[in-house]
């Protein structure tokens, strides 16, 4: 059997969608729920510059990331998909984040064959680079980019990127869709 190369996106996808939401609604007084979240670009959905998000977010990275929860089974899938497939972490965190992710991943038991720190939210030449036969994703435009460069993404569903989808794109509702959704692709590459 082919071990698939599975592309996994971190913030919103393995973690909770909305783990920054009371750090920001403390640090900016603001009080918006999960439902009024409908962009992927924070500072959008804070009503604020993106400079003077970005300011605060530079300062705050460390304190930003360290209050995530890894989604209740996402955990659990990500172990049992590493015992048949290559599983590569690519996110687009700040490459400072590098130690601070690979501690994040050790710490919750996230197993994982490489991971890419990119800095960047442009992930379709790692994909290439690395042969991605699926990607997990919670962002809609690289869903959509990915998607367009010839990759099936599983997109996790979260308020923010619940717009129209390509044919190869599939919205998933927990981990466990996205499991079968991969077992359903290592199968069609068995019968190839």
């Amino acid at each position: 059997m082919k071990k698939l190369n599975i592309c996994i996106d971190i913030d919103g996808t393995i973690t909770d969608s909305y783990y920054w939401l009371a750090f920001c609604n403390d640090h900016f007084g603001t009080c918006l729920s999960e439902d009024d979240v409908t962009s992927h670009s924070m500072h959008e959905v804070l009503g604020i510059d993106e400079a003077e998000f970005m300011d605060f977010y530079e300062r705050n990275k460390l304190k930003f990331h360290s209050n995530q929860t890894v989604r209740e089974d996402a955990g659990f899938a990500v172990r049992e998909l590493s015992r048949q497939h290559n599983i590569y972490f690519v996110t687009a965190r700040d490459a400072g984040l590098t130690m601070f992710t690979h501690a994040f991943l050790r710490k919750n038991e996230i197993p994982y064959d490489r991971l890419f720190v990119l800095g960047t939210p442009n992930k379709v030449q790692k994909a290439a680079d690395l042969d991605c036969d699926v990607f997990i994703e919670d962002n809609y435009e690289n869903a959509l980019q990915l998607s367009e460069a010839g990759y099936p993404v599983i997109l996790i569903d979260a308020c923010y990127n619940r717009k129209p989808l390509n044919d190869n794109i599939t919205r998933v509702w927990n981990w466990d869709e996205a499991s079968e959704i991969i077992a359903r692709l290592s199968e069609e590459n068995k019968a190839m």
